[in-house]
């Protein structure tokens, strides 16, 4: 990727070499990091050099003559850098970039604009959520959807206690995954993988080797089934929890969007999951689901960044399998200290969803001591 911002703009840190020399530094670093638990070499799933990020955020900031820009914290601490044009998002984002600020100042509808988010899709939809510090009047609609049909994108107007969509909040990503078709509902303002082409590779490393099984899945920290769904295929029945209501809900619809049937969605932390299962509380929210029906022998974790506390990790260990993906390769090694005092890692993978940064996402498979 040819920037020019780099050395300025704080989004890219590492970019000396060029793209194959900050992948490498990240695969020698966690080789290191994970040779006390295997040494097995990391399979390493590169990135698109440029033009990969199908979400991005951007400062809007306002000069002293009126002109508005694109701004991204510098990497001189306090400061800002103005972006005229970013090669790390999708095309789509990239192309839209100029126009949409050129079109917000013609309209007059940059007064106290103080952000703009892009979310893209592979086929090229997107959708902009404007931020302001003023609240959104009748003026501002009709400006906005002037903006929105000539460029033929979605305008989500956001100022505090107040959302204005205008065409849609969210964005049908369409994902190849070994072979198959798949379509997800991103919407704006919650989490989505932001590099589409590394979160199918990442799909389907977590899939390869499974065999159609008449056995089940549980999964925790489900989101929206980005993995759920793909793994539905694989096994008879899937369990899936998620302590977020939206992503809960969003899970759900997805589930429809692909026509699969076999998963139940639950929103449950992991600590009340655990609790249900060995029956130390009843949960309205566990009504309709017999647990005794499932056959679980593989356990699918995707964590946030603060990863599993030691609880989840003795209750993940009860599996003959586990498959876990990890953003954060800290508390990866961290909660590997707990999971390989019964199980060993089969395989492990590196995913490299933010290229030119310090930024790797790891995943491990793991089989209990003992089982080939």
């Amino acid at each position: 990727m040819d920037c020019k911002y780099f050395g300025e703009c704080g989004a890219c840190r590492v970019y000396e070499g060029g793209y194959e020399a900050q992948l490498h530094a990240k695969v020698v670093l966690n080789q290191e990091r994970f040779s006390p638990f295997t040494q097995k070499k990391i399979e390493v799933f590169p990135s698109k050099t440029s033009h990969y990020r199908s979400r991005s955020e951007f400062k809007i900031w306002h000069e002293a003559d009126g002109a508005i820009e694109y701004a991204m914290n510098s990497l001189e601490k306090g400061k800002v850098v103005f972006v005229r044009e970013c090669p790390q998002v999708s095309l789509a984002i990239a192309a839209l970039m100029p126009k949409l600020l050129r079109a917000v100042k013609e309209e007059g509808i940059d007064f106290k604009l103080f952000g703009a988010d892009f979310l893209s899709s592979t086929k090229g939809e997107v959708a902009v959520s404007l931020l302001y510090h003023r609240r959104l009047d009748d003026i501002w609609h009709a400006k906005a959807s002037k903006i929105a049909e000539d460029l033929g994108i979605s305008i989500i107007g956001r100022s505090r206690g107040q959302k204005i969509v205008i065409g849609s909040d969210f964005v049908i990503e369409h994902l190849s995954i070994a072979g198959e078709s798949y379509r997800f509902k991103y919407i704006e303002n919650s989490f989505t993988q932001p590099n589409a082409s590394v979160n199918e590779k990442m799909i389907e490393w977590s899939l390869r080797g499974l065999e159609d099984t008449n056995k089940d899945l549980l999964e925790l920290y489900c989101g929206a089934g980005n993995f759920t769904i793909p793994f539905a295929k694989k096994f008879r029945k899937v369990l899936a929890t998620e302590i977020s209501k939206s992503s809960i809900n969003a899970a759900k619809e997805n589930m429809e969007l692909n026509g699969v049937s076999n998963i139940a969605f639950v929103r449950m932390s992991v600590e009340e999951f655990v609790q249900a299962l060995d029956k130390v509380r009843e949960f309205n929210r566990m009504k309709g689901i017999e647990i005794e029906d499932y056959e679980i022998e593989t356990i699918f974790v995707d964590p946030p960044r603060s990863g599993m506390d030691s609880d989840s990790c003795k209750f993940a260990a009860r599996y003959k399998q586990i498959i876990y993906i990890s953003c954060n390769p800290q508390t990866l090694q961290r909660d590997l200290e707990i999971l390989c005092q019964t199980h060993e890692i089969a395989e492990i993978a590196l995913f490299d969803q933010f290229p030119y940064t310090h930024h790797a996402e790891m995943g491990v498979k793991l089989l209990r001591k003992g089982v080939s």
